[in-house]
This record gives C-alpha cells, structure tokens and sequence, in this order.
C-alpha cells in the first residue's frame, strides 16, 4: 500500500504522541481528506483541525492539493498568541 510521511507539530504532536506517521495513501486523496482521516483515528486533533496550516513536501499547499506516495505532509495547529 502506498504511503505518505505525516509531520505534526506542537499540540497535534502532543496529542497524537509523536511527531511524524506514516500513513496509508488512498486513491486520489487530498491533503483535506488525509487530515480528516487523522482526525477520525485522533479525534483530539479535531479543534485544530479546521485552521490547521497544510504543507506538502515543505510548501505551503491546500487541502484540495491531491498527494501522491512518498509526499512528506505536515500539519500545523492554529497558534494563540497576543
């Protein structure tokens, strides 16, 4: 099965446990639908989930950018700041 290198960062790693997965790649799956996929098997990620930035190979990118296997994608929290 192909796969992809899923890079979390700050609260997403800390809810997840780590830092990097990797994970199964569907047919013609999006970078939305893989953090949806992520949030389905941690539903702790799912308050952050919807502002999350998305990069793709270390670009910023979309969550309609489609993947393909071996894409290291990473995906980080929104930040409070003040």
């Amino acid at each position: 099965m192909d796969k992809v290198k899923v890079k979390l960062f700050a609260a997403f790693r800390e809810t997840v446990g780590q830092g990097e997965l990797d994970w199964p790649l569907g047919p013609a799956q999006t970078a939305g639908e893989l953090l949806d996929s992520l949030v389905g098997e941690y539903p702790g990620l799912a308050g952050g989930a919807k502002s999350a930035l998305v990069m793709v190979n270390r670009r910023y990118a979309t969550r309609q950018t489609a993947l393909q296997p071996g894409d290291e994608v990473a995906f980080l929290p929104p930040v409070g700041g003040g």
